[in-house]
């Protein structure tokens, strides 16, 4: 295992945004071991950014983003979803990378288990995975429970870029290209 130390994640947001793109997912319950490639997500880019959850200060749902990089920070949406975050950068810049698709990959081990439904969109990832607000805050270098390994780099030619889904409220903030995904992979949630 190479898992992603919290030097990665301390990087800027954009950079780990698409650094994070041919890395693999990993969630462990019990004999269970859970792994996709990541090949979609969106940056978030602290207090100046609308349509990051920290834009108006630090809250009780929130203040995970402003710790140290590297944890996870998992919110409750729409009373039903659950969506999954990597804080990054330094402490007290509460920005944080969201991942947003999955590609199903298969492992040698006998714990594997490959998802057969799609891993297209940031909820269906958390519920396949079983990630819910018990992780939140979770410290993913630890390779534990939840952690992202350093697998494929996907090179620029083959990444692009767009506009972040859901979030027309968000001013100058909903037009700026700060998600990313790999150029034709069928799991990517929209083209």
């Amino acid at each position: 295992m190479k898992i992603l130390k919290k030097s990665f994640y301390s990087q800027p947001t954009e950079k780990v945004a698409r650094e994070l793109l041919g890395k693999f997912l990993c969630r462990k319950i019990n004999n269970k071991l859970y792994i996709g490639k990541i090949v979609e997500t969106e940056a978030y880019l602290g207090e100046k950014d609308l349509a990051c959850h920290t834009s108006k200060g630090i809250t009780e749902r929130n203040k995970i983003m402003f710790g140290p990089a590297g944890h996870a920070y998992i919110y409750f949406i729409y009373g039903m979803y659950h969506c999954f975050n990597v804080v990054t950068e330094e402490e007290n810049n509460p920005c944080a990378v969201l991942i947003r698709a999955l590609e199903p990959i298969g492992r040698r081990d006998a714990i594997n288990r490959v998802s057969t439904r799609p891993l297209n969109g940031p909820a269906k990832l958390c519920r396949e995975f079983e990630i819910d607000r018990e992780l939140n805050g979770y410290n993913l270098t630890l390779g534990r429970k939840l952690w992202i390994e350093n697998k494929e780099k996907i090179k620029p030619i083959r990444i692009k870029k767009s506009k972040r889904v859901g979030v027309d409220y968000a001013g100058i903030w909903k037009d700026r290209l700060l998600r990313f995904y790999i150029k034709d992979n069928k799991f990517v949630s929209k083209r």
